[in-house]
């Protein structure tokens, strides 16, 4: 017979989950929990994964939402464990992604006394949460629903903090009633799934702003592959007066969008950024990677700024005129009725800078030396159509922005708030959900950092990681500042790690390279099948990478 806790509390809050249709739950191990192990031990609906460090399971918990775009429940036991999830949490909030994070506790009783494994939990992530629900006083149901509800209907993180009094192991034979077997077939309310239309009226006032305007620039930040949004997209450079900018983890792509923003404009010089202008800014999809489109957007600021989100209005420029709080498909949907196309010779002016770059970048990346720069050339190429492509933060995502990678890729990054601590992580819980083949590209730094992320059972055979070992955090070699000061040593940490001893330990097939040679022969047959996940060590050399990298802007300008 299965069993069940004992604890009203735990069987509320997993029949909550079961409710809202949360299908995994990652636990991490711990005595105060008990009672919500049990009961997601016992769930026929639920799948629990175990992973026993809860700063990398709660990023492999952001990794499976990322990728399913559902929530994932996290379980923890009380004190520091549940502040280990902090950093998963704030990418969630800034990321847009749902995470229901349930945390036990000790009772109110027991705090601040001086009982072990004891910390001020109620609202403890109060700055970058959606929701938190303190249960263990009244309406306690229907606290823990409205924050499962949230989490579905807002895609984000929400808290649930459950005081648990001993005994916490004991158990009893699950009695199933009706209202449980019921549950799976209740639908959702339909409010969580519609979007309201934005007014038409409302709309035209700047759909005439639009159409009196010769020189509209299009900015798509990181976003989901979407089929819809594609072709909205390419409809809307249809018009030579729209200018479209995107980055790699916007995952769209024509020949007739600007893919390499920083490649395109850090060769400006002033009359040229003055050309550069929009007259009309529109923005969509998350944060942006390229600092030289802020900084530049920030100073030569268009007439009007927009930004198109369901939910959160960026005022990445400091220019924010305006919000349209629906989704960017529905917005083009509306938009396109009221806006006609405007005679200029603003995208095409553009596209041909961009086409002098694109033949530029190609002759140094041919002839430059083994480095950095050179290895993403190599290993952008090597990856299979249909991958889906993790990277992770500082040089990896820059680097990466310089390329042209294959349109049939997924491209994901935790840019929400660009940390190197979680990438791992991430990849691998992206790489648990996804039905497609994961690569993920890291540096050195970020995946010593999250080396924990490999003590996991759950990692598929299917899964490479190519890490880029160029012994220490090279961007700051290359960013203006560090290199001016005697404390370089603090800011690049250098180091003489291997992965080897890493993938013997958790049974990753190990693979190294030193040269460009060394890097083509491994990849070969580094996608091929094999029976456990596969890591490519690259070993670039520390003392040349920054500067053949400040070579090739250089040669951008000539």
């Amino acid at each position: 017979m299965p069993q069940q806790s004992k604890n009203k509390l735990a069987q509320l809050v997993v029949k909550s989950c079961e409710k809202f249709k949360i299908e995994k739950a990652v636990i991490s191990p711990g005595s105060r929990n008990a009672p919500l192990i049990i009961e997601l031990a016992n769930s026929k609906k639920i799948e629990a994964l175990s992973i026993v460090d809860e700063r990398s399971a709660a990023f492999f918990a952001l990794g499976i939402a990322q990728q399913t775009k559902k929530p994932v429940a996290l379980v923890c036991t009380s004190g520091s464990a549940l502040l280990n999830y902090y950093p998963a949490i704030a990418e969630a909030f800034y990321s847009n992604i749902p995470l229901v994070v349930i945390s036990a506790d000790r009772p109110l009783h027991l705090i601040d006394i001086g009982d072990g494994q004891t910390i001020r939990q109620e609202n403890v992530y109060k700055n970058h949460i959606l929701f938190s629900a303190n249960l263990g006083y009244d309406k306690d149901k229907s606290h823990c629903e409205k924050a499962m509800e949230i989490a579905v209907k807002q895609n984000g993180p929400v808290h649930i903090n459950v005081p648990f009094d001993e005994p916490l192991y004991e158990t009893e034979q699950e009695i199933v009633k009706e209202e449980n077997i019921d549950i799976e077939s209740k639908k959702l309310p339909k409010s969580l799934l519609n979007e309201t239309p934005l007014n038409v009226n409302e709309l035209q006032k700047y759909a005439t702003i639009w159409n009196a305007s010769s020189k509209k620039m299009v900015i798509v930040g990181a976003h989901y592959p979407d089929e819809l949004l594609q072709i909205q997209l390419e409809h809307l450079v249809k018009d030579p007066s729209v200018l479209v900018l995107i980055e790699n983890t916007a995952n769209v792509w024509n020949s007739k969008f600007i893919n390499s923003i920083d490649k395109l404009i850090f060769p400006f010089v002033e009359d040229e950024l003055e050309k550069f202008q929009p007259e009309i800014l529109l923005t969509l999809g998350g944060l942006i990677v390229s600092k030289k489109i802020k900084q530049h957007l920030r100073k030569y600021k268009p007439n009007h700024h927009w930004h198109v989100d369901s939910k959160t209005a960026l005022n990445t420029f400091l220019c924010l005129e305006h919000h349209f709080k629906v989704s960017p498909t529905l917005f083009f949907s509306q938009f396109f009725f009221l806006t006609k196309s405007t005679e200029s010779n603003y995208q095409r002016f553009w596209l041909h800078k961009k086409e002098i770059r694109l033949k530029k970048h190609q002759e140094f990346i041919d002839n430059c030396d083994f480095s950095d720069l050179k290895v993403f050339s190599q290993i952008l190429a090597s990856i299979p159509d249909d991958s889906q492509l993790q990277l992770s933060n500082s040089s990896i995502i820059r680097y990466s922005q310089l390329f042209d990678i294959n349109k049939t890729l997924s491209v994901f990054c935790n840019r929400g708030t660009s940390g190197i601590d979680g990438a791992t992580s991430t990849a691998v819980g992206a790489a648990f959900a996804s039905k497609s083949n994961t690569v993920f590209i890291t540096g050195d730094i970020s995946f010593f950092y999250d080396s924990n992320a490999l003590w996991n059972n759950y990692i598929p055979a299917s899964f490479r990681i190519i890490l880029i070992n160029n012994g220490g955090g090279g961007i700051f070699k290359f960013i203006p500042g560090p290199s001016t000061t005697n404390a370089l040593q603090y800011f690049e940490t250098p180091h003489d790690l291997t992965a080897e001893h890493l993938c013997k330990m958790f049974n990753f097939e190990y693979q190294v390279a030193s040269s460009e040679k060394e890097v083509q022969e491994n990849l070969v047959t580094f996608y091929h099948y094999s029976e456990k996940p596969k890591l490519l060590e690259i070993q670039t050399p520390t003392e040349v990478n920054d500067k053949i990298l400040k070579a090739y802007f250089k040669n951008l300008k000539i």
